[in-house]
């Protein structure tokens, strides 16, 4: 059974879920099976499909799954931010507050999340020209987009994390994925969520992202 979403109601209200997420209920694996089913209807550069899903609901996996998240955080690292980066992040008042806040609360309560989903693909982009990567996550990230709505609809809560980053490797180990031939692409938490009555976020104006014929 689905919410009683519109389309648009769907695309805007799929958030990414962190103190929400109802960590006392099992996904029944079905549902699941039926996020993958609609996840792999995505486009895929060449039609080639090299997408793949990882679920770990399995008590022992998830610890140790757990750890490397855990342990992963600390080391996660991005480009510096900008001031422009800054101005957009409080554009609205407390935004960032409330989402790091959100982060530490996962955190918090990793272990006790009921199911774990890494998306991977086939081919490493380590160093990668720019266009060898644009096709490898052009393939990638529609499938895992298309997985979350998918969850959404049948109130499944999601969040993209990429805590799997720095410690890639040994999550590949810990999972049986051949690291030099797959690249794990997230580490999304998913479970049924607190309520479903999730609204549209608030965003920078529409003016400071659309561009006509020219930057």
């Amino acid at each position: 059974m689905t919410l009683d979403l519109t389309p648009d109601q769907l695309l805007s209200t799929t958030r990414a879920v962190r103190k929400r997420l109802d960590l006392t209920r099992p996904v029944p694996r079905v549902l699941i099976e039926e996020c993958v089913d609609l996840a792999v209807q995505a486009p895929t550069g060449r039609n080639r499909q090299r997408w793949h899903f990882l679920v770990v609901t399995e008590p022992e996996q998830r610890r140790a799954v757990a750890d490397i998240f855990l342990r992963a955080l600390p080391l996660v690292t991005g480009q510096p931010l900008t001031e422009r980066d800054m101005w957009r992040m409080n554009y609205h008042a407390r935004s960032t507050e409330r989402v790091f806040d959100g982060l530490r609360h996962l955190a918090d309560n990793i272990h006790r999340v009921p199911a774990f989903v890494i998306p991977g693909v086939e081919g490493r982009t380590d160093r990668a020209p720019v266009a060898v990567q644009a096709g490898a996550w052009g393939s990638i990230l529609p499938a895992v987009w298309s997985f979350m709505l998918a969850a959404r609809a049948r109130g499944l809560g999601t969040v993209w994390t990429t805590a799997q980053g720095p410690l890639e490797r040994e999550l590949a180990q810990v999972l049986g994925v051949p690291y030099e031939e797959v690249m794990l692409a997230a580490f999304i938490p998913l479970a049924f969520t607190i309520g479903t009555d999730f609204k549209p976020a608030p965003r920078i104006p529409r003016e400071e992202v659309l561009h006509w014929d020219r930057w």
